[in-house]
């Protein structure tokens, strides 16, 4: 049996048939998956929703209302929380491109009063064991119960209030201004 010579037809065809078969396999592969990212997405919303907001009794995963800021590419989502028909609370998320590695989205959870009650991060790819220490309670609990009215949200660097993250200074700017945004819309929401 003679070998057959490799042409330029039949190296084309082969990987047009492995090209194909990828792609397919990976369309398939992503519709399965779909379903199961959006539940888990939204699981960690509502895992945040709990813990940025006071106690609150009405559904406010489907009463969020979305606004398209300057300079911020997606819409920034704000949750009106209420406890037996008045104001709880509001949570809005609030990010910043300007992350060590880029993205820091968080969702800040603001009391009637303007004073944030917590902070929960919904997404950052920080360098590990330096900028993802902005998840830790240390970091944050500099924060809870300040009304960025009255208090310089900035790093101590820059002239504000919050001892940023040794070696992620970068990481501690990109936070506060993300909290700083979030702040400004519920100004805006509230007049």
């Amino acid at each position: 049996m003679a070998k057959k010579e490799s042409t330029f037809l039949t190296m084309t065809l082969s990987l047009l048939v492995i090209t194909l078969v990828a792609g397919l396999s990976l369309g398939f592969i992503n519709d399965i998956t779909k379903g199961p990212k959006a539940k888990a997405k939204l699981e960690r919303k509502v895992k945040a929703l709990k813990q940025v907001l006071p106690e609150f009794d009405n559904d406010v995963v489907n009463e969020v209302k979305l606004i398209q800021l300057e300079n911020v590419k997606d819409s920034t989502e704000i949750y009106f929380a209420t406890l037996n028909n008045a104001e709880a609370g509001t949570a809005i998320v609030g990010s910043s491109e300007k992350g060590f590695s880029g993205l820091i989205k968080i969702m800040v959870g603001f009391n009637p009063d303007g004073t944030i009650k917590n902070i929960s991060v919904l997404e950052q790819k920080e360098t590990p064991g330096l900028g993802t220490k902005m998840k830790d309670d240390k970091f944050i609990k500099q924060y809870r119960g300040k009304n960025p009215s009255s208090f310089n949200l900035k790093a101590t660097k820059d002239g504000g209030e919050i001892d940023a993250l040794t070696g992620a200074t970068i990481t501690t700017r990109a936070f506060s201004e993300a909290t700083q945004q979030a702040y400004d819309v519920f100004i805006n929401e509230k007049n």
